[in-house]
């Protein structure tokens, strides 16, 4: 990369992770902290934590299409703002419905996608993976960093000053947005990055890619239900103070995410995907039945939710994955906004449905409502077809070639490994997915019309 770029992907990457961290944040203390709200129930807590959800389903693709329409930059200052003011709202009441209203608020700015869009515009084509893989990244240690936060903003200052200290991280991002994200001359459309109405078709209708949503759904269903019931547990039966939660999520996520790193090798380079993925579901289900039989002890609770968090973060780290090598050449962009929306529903369902079931049942009734969605999960993952061990490759087109995009369509796809093939006639661009076990980048040399090439 080079020194634009390089400052572009550190500083949408840290955008996108302070904004994480403050929808994260409350996730594991509001159970305890919210019960003191006005008008608070456990269904109207569940309700407010999976809140943000609903409206990031809803608005994560118009937002990005949109921003083709009015600018990416405003389309981020948007939805920081809206963020800002959701969290300003939620901090500033002691009425549980007004916190609902706020989260809501904060997800409606839903700029993900804008992100992505933008990211797009301001890398070369053949830096955009390790761009990306950065953002992944640091979205993952921002989830676990709003762990540790959470409960010892919590201690400190209550929920309210969670929720400020959400609003000034958005504060924060909207200057680094106008500060230090440069502006793009123009939009880039790529398929790595952006969703496109005419592909959405496509990718629902795919086997492969709707398992691996439904996947995702289940996921961060089961994640907010556990935030509904675990700190209770964790304070009135472990009898762990809520002040302390801190090093119990701290301990547990250092060592669960070493611990999956060796199945995730397994999985890619020996090409075992499959039994590795749902034998992660399996322990996962297994994991969540454990906490209905961990009575009084500490560390029981503590090896299971280590099970728990080894097996969630290896499924979390391996589905964006598997969408890039299944979805269609030339429509990653729309497989994971259609992903992405999955993951936001399952997170509002699981806080609204595990929110009622606790109140009507109780935390047992919601711990297995979680393994039984995980059991489904399971089940639906043994019929997926073997995941393929496919990659992206974007060739660059050079101008005035006396072939057709149809003659150049056919050669491309006699190359050995090749496997589809999407010819972009206004970009210059074919994207191809390709077995690298196979396909080599030098037999592209005889093509004349390739101006080109880069695998992602």
């Amino acid at each position: 990369m080079n020194a634009l770029e390089k400052r572009s992907v550190t500083a949408l990457a840290s955008v996108y992770a302070m904004r994480m961290l403050g929808l994260f944040m409350v996730m594991p203390v509001f159970v305890l902290l919210g019960s003191e709200l006005q008008g608070a129930t456990p269904a109207l807590i569940g309700l407010a934590i999976g809140a943000y959800g609903l409206s990031q389903a809803l608005l994560q693709i118009p937002f990005g299409l949109l921003s083709d329409r009015v600018g990416r930059k405003r389309m981020i200052y948007i939805g920081l703002v809206l963020f800002a003011v959701g969290s300003l709202l939620a901090a500033a009441t002691d009425s549980i419905y007004v916190v609902i209203a706020g989260r809501i608020l904060q997800g409606a700015g839903a700029i993900a996608s804008v992100l992505m869009a933008l990211l797009s515009d301001l890398t070369r084509e053949e830096e955009r993976t390790k761009a990306m893989a950065m953002v992944g990244i640091t979205i993952g240690l921002s989830f676990s960093v709003s762990l540790v936060a959470g409960p010892l903003l919590g201690a400190v200052w209550g929920l309210s000053g969670i929720f400020y200290a959400t609003a000034m991280l958005a504060v924060v991002a909207l200057v680094i947005v106008a500060k230090v994200v440069p502006t793009p001359h123009g939009h880039k459309v790529s398929a790595d990055t952006h969703p496109a109405r005419e592909m959405v078709g496509r990718v629902l209708s795919d086997g492969r890619l709707l398992r691996l949503d439904f996947g995702i759904f289940v996921l961060h269903f089961v994640l907010t239900a556990l935030f509904l019931v675990f700190p209770t547990m964790l304070q009135d039966d472990l009898g762990l103070p809520g002040r302390s939660h801190w090093w119990f999520y701290l301990t547990i996520m250092l060592t669960s995410f070493f611990a999956m790193v060796p199945f995730i090798i397994v999985g890619e380079k020996k090409r075992k995907m499959k039994p590795v993925f749902c034998g992660a579901v399996a322990l996962l289900a297994l994991a969540t039945a454990g906490l209905t039989a961990i009575g009084q002890s500490l560390w029981a609770a503590w090896a299971v939710l280590f099970f728990f968090f080894m097996a969630f973060n290896l499924l979390e780290a391996s589905l964006p994955s598997l969408i890039s090598k299944e979805a269609p050449a030339a429509s990653k962009g729309t497989a994971m906004g259609v992903y992405s929306t999955s993951q936001f529903f399952g997170a509002f369902l699981g806080g609204a449905l595990g929110g009622y079931l606790l109140q009507i049942v109780g935390i047992d009734g919601v711990l297995w409502l979680m393994v039984g969605g995980l059991g489904i999960w399971w089940l639906v993952a043994l019929t997926m077809p073997t995941p393929s061990y496919t990659a992206s490759f974007v060739v660059q087109l050079k101008e005035g070639v006396p072939y057709g995009f149809d003659e150049i369509d056919q050669g491309l796809r006699r190359l050995p490994g090749v496997q589809d093939v999407v010819v972009v006639e206004e970009a210059g661009t074919a994207y191809l997915k390709v077995d690298k076990q196979y396909f080599h980048e030098d037999q592209l040399a005889h093509f004349e019309f390739v101006r080109q090439g880069k695998g992602s």
